[in-house]
């Protein structure tokens, strides 16, 4: 648990702290989601893409930081296809291949 914590920047104070609630979320947002009877959870939930899509852009930033000379928008590109796999890396390619009007 201290482990995770730490690598989470949140002391153990704080972690305990919200144990001990009975809710966490502010009332103002429970009391929206009553009100539109829909669970206040509804308004945390976060689209999966979205939080690797930051994931990669911050890890992309931290590469970028540790290496000035190199471009973000190229580190970002790379680590992003090396997320994929071979496959998919080797049909985008081609459909980009496909894209290009050689005359």
């Amino acid at each position: 648990m201290g482990s995770l914590l730490e690598r989470a920047s949140v002391s153990k104070t704080a972690f305990y702290s919200l144990v001990r609630k009975d809710d966490i979320l502010p009332r103002s947002i429970c009391s929206i989601a009553s009100a539109l009877d829909v669970s206040p959870l509804a308004f945390l939930e976060e689209d999966v893409e979205a939080i690797k899509a930051r994931r990669l852009i911050k890890e992309a930033d931290a590469i970028a930081r540790a290496h000035p000379g190199l471009d973000r928008e190229n580190v970002r590109h790379t680590l992003l296809m090396l997320s994929m796999e071979p496959i998919e890396r080797l049909r985008r390619g081609l459909i980009r291949g496909r894209k290009i009007d050689i005359h």
